[in-house]
């Protein structure tokens, strides 16, 4: 098994960041309708700043994994670089290549992201 491999477990297992954020600024959910994977985000911002982010769902371990990896990356981030995040930073953050199937779940977690900096509480 591959470090990657290792992080995504660890990631599946011990998610960083999972629950709800009592005082979020800013709460959507998306859902890939092809396998089911379902997240919810919720963001506080505080002067354009991401100062506190939570996700809860479920799912298969990449979108699940590629969650809790993308809200570590991006707490204390301005939103504006948040929203320029592209689809190729989270595959850098997994660190694995992704089957076309398993690239819908990869990108879940960065689609609810930006749905999330959109819609306020």
């Amino acid at each position: 098994m591959s470090i990657y491999q290792d992080l995504i477990l660890d990631h599946y297992r011990n998610p960083r960041n999972h629950g709800v954020l009592d005082k979020a600024t800013h709460r959507a959910e998306a859902l890939n309708p092809t396998c089911g994977d379902r997240l919810q985000m919720d963001i506080l911002i505080r002067n354009d700043i991401i100062t506190d982010v939570k996700f809860s769902g479920s799912g298969c371990a990449i979108s699940q994994a590629s969650a809790s990896l993308l809200t570590e990356y991006v707490k204390k981030m301005p939103m504006t670089e948040a929203l320029a995040i592209e689809p190729k930073d989270i595959l850098e953050l997994l660190g694995v290549a992704l089957s076309p199937n398993r690239l819908k779940c990869g990108l879940l977690s960065l689609e609810t992201l930006k749905k999330t900096l959109r819609e306020k509480v």
